[in-house]
Order: C-alpha cells, then sequence, then structure tokens
C-alpha cells in the first residue's frame, strides 16, 4: 500500500488516477482549489464518488486548498510523508496565459516551489512525478520531438512556466538528492476532459447544432493521447529504477489533423459540423508529435487506445453526462 498526494486532485486526469490508486490498495490524499478556470462542480462531480463511497473512508482524503497556501499544505501533509507526489496542478491553457502571464508564474512555479519544499525533508523517501507539457517544445514541425530537444523558445506563458518548472526540479534533484521525473503530456483526452479543450468543445458545439471556429486552415495536428494510455504512464513512472532525474514523453506519436479530429467526431456523433475557419492564433504551436522511444524503452510505455477509439469513448460518456444534467 502507497501514500499518494495528487495535487489539482480533482480534476481530468487525477480523477482516472485516483480511481486507479483506490482500486489498488493505495491510499490517496488529493488537494486542489477549485478554482473558477471552468465550472468548479464539474472538478466536484469528479471527487464526490470518492468522498460517498464508504469504502473509501480511511483511503481517500480531499484537502480544499491551493498550493501556494501554507495551511493547505500542512493539511495535506499532516498524515506523514508521502510515497509518491503526482503534481497536476497548475493554471493551464496557452491562450489565457498570454492575458495573465504573471498570475500563471505566480502558480506554476512558485506554487511549486512551495510544494518541493514540503517535500525534499522526506527526499529520500518520495518521488515526486511532475506534469509538464509538450508546449515546452515551442513552434516546430518536421521530425518527432524528442526529450534531448532544445526547449528553449517556448511561445507562450504557460508553455514557459513548464519549461521553467523542469529546470527549477532539476536544480532541486541536483541539490537534495529529491527524485523526480517529468512526464511531458500530449494533448490528453478522454472521459472527464475539461470543457475548454478543443475535443469537448466541439463535441457540444457539434451536438448543439452552433458553429465550430478552426484557427487556421484545418491541417494543424496534434498527438492526442487518451487518458487511459497517460495513467499507465504515470504508474509507471511511479516506480521504474532511474538514476533520480528524467525527462519522458508521455503521447501516442501519431500525430491527427484537425479536420480529422471533427470527422471522427461527427462519426460518433451522427451530426454534421457547421465549420467557420478563422486566423490562427498567438500561442497556439501548428503541430506536436512525441518521440516515445524513450517511455517504450524505461516505462514499457505502450498507448493501447486509438485515437477514434478514445473519441467514441468520449462521446459516450459525453452522452451519458448529458443524459444525466438532463433529469438531474
Amino acid at each position: 500500500m502507497r501514500r499518494i498526494l495528487i495535487t489539482g486532485g480533482a480534476g481530468f486526469i487525477a480523477s482516472h488516477l485516483t480511481e486507479r490508486f483506490l482500486a489498488l490498495g493505495d491510499k490517496v490524499v488529493a488537494i486542489d482549489n477549485f478554482n473558477d478556470f471552468y465550472n468548479p462542480a464539474l472538478k466536484r462531480s469528479n471527487v464526490n464518488a470518492f468522498l460517498a463511497d464508504p469504502a473509501h473512508r480511511d483511503s481517500y482524503r480531499l484537502v480544499e486548498g491551493d498550493i501556494r497556501d501554507a495551511h493547505a499544505l500542512d493539511e495535506a501533509f499532516s498524515g506523514g510523508p508521502f510515497d509518491v507526489v503526482i503534481h497536476l496542478a497548475a493554471m493551464a491553457g496557452v491562450r489565457p496565459s498570454l492575458e495573465s502571464p504573471a498570475y500563471y508564474f505566480d502558480v506554476n512555479v512558485n506554487g511549486t516551489q512551495r510544494l518541493v519544499d514540503r517535500i525534499v525533508p522526506n527526499a529520500d523517501r518520495t518521488r515526486l512525478v511532475f506534469a509538464s507539457s509538450s508546449s515546452v517544445y515551442g513552434e516546430r514541425g518536421g521530425e518527432a520531438f524528442k526529450e534531448t530537444d532544445r526547449v528553449t523558445e517556448p511561445i507562450s506563458p504557460y508553455a514557459a512556466s513548464k519549461a521553467a518548472n523542469e529546470l527549477q526540479l532539476y536544480a532541486c534533484h541536483h541539490a537534495t538528492g529529491l527524485k523526480v521525473v517529468c512526464l511531458r503530456f500530449f494533448t490528453v483526452f478522454g472521459p472527464r476532459q475539461r470543457p475548454d479543450l478543443a475535443i469537448h468543445k466541439f463535441c457540444h458545439l457539434i451536438d448543439e447544432g452552433k458553429p465550430v471556429e478552426l484557427f487556421g486552415d484545418g491541417s494543424t495536428r496534434r498527438d492526442y493521447t487518451y487518458v487511459g494510455d497517460i495513467v499507465k504512464g504515470i504508474e509507471s513512472a511511479m516506480s521504474y529504477d532511474f538514476a533520480g532525474y528524467d525527462i519522458i514523453n508521455l503521447g501516442r506519436s501519431e500525430p491527427v489533423l484537425l479536420l480529422d479530429m471533427v470527422r471522427s467526431l461527427e462519426k460518433h456523433l451522427g451530426k454534421k459540423a457547421d465549420l467557420v475557419f478563422k486566423p490562427m492564433q498567438v500561442g497556439d504551436v501548428p503541430y506536436t508529435y512525441a518521440d516515445i522511444s524513450h517511455a517504450r524503452e524505461v516505462l514499457g510505455y505502450s498507448p493501447a487506445t486509438s485515437f477514434d477509439e478514445g473519441v467514441g469513448h468520449f462521446v459516450d460518456w459525453y452522452r451519458k453526462q448529458k443524459a444525466f444534467s438532463l433529469t438531474s
């Protein structure tokens, strides 16, 4: 049985991780501030089942608070050190970060430092698994993105904050011996996905018969990765043997055209999209493509869910949620 802390613990990826860990018999502490970046009620729905289940009374605990707040961290760490800390908490989103760069750096960089300061006294016991982002690779195309590629030209404050986090955590590892794994996620999707993200947003618009705005000519590509595969990658990163600091891409290594993403949604919804093309937006990259050879080698990572299959799972979930909201 492991003691696991998940920051951003009421979010999309965290809810899937929590399901997995509780099923394995682990003890989970989640910390989340339930901010209004998107509807907090959706985050509440992600954790309500864990809180309501008597079987999890001794194995699941939720701390409502910000990772920058000392009292919230006091409460989260009140039960003693953790075996693993999975750090998902962050201000997310490329476009919003352009409007509030200072706030993004405060949450993502200063918040991470305050969390790390709590972990370091038990650096010999605790492993930190950090959620980085493919956005650190910046604006590029061509070959698949490798962990050894230069990441010194991020094109949004969000991307810059994630690149800064990786350096910050390397410095911490070097100074204290804390074991750190930075996982660069590539466009994670699936049930419970945030409503501001493209697949969820477009699904709703197509279903409602409303126009879908596409930025660019539809030729941008994203390496969409199903949340179940991300969970498996994180779980492997929690236990594999390594020197003490590592950076690993978690993607599917199969970039999908924006127009093909829309076509997949149309297929599973049984409805056509009303497309409106707009100019590319500042901060958006045209292309993401993960080289996952390192993940395959050290984690045994092998993404199993195809893009179209994952979209089908998402649409099934979307319909169930919609039916529930109409009857509740």
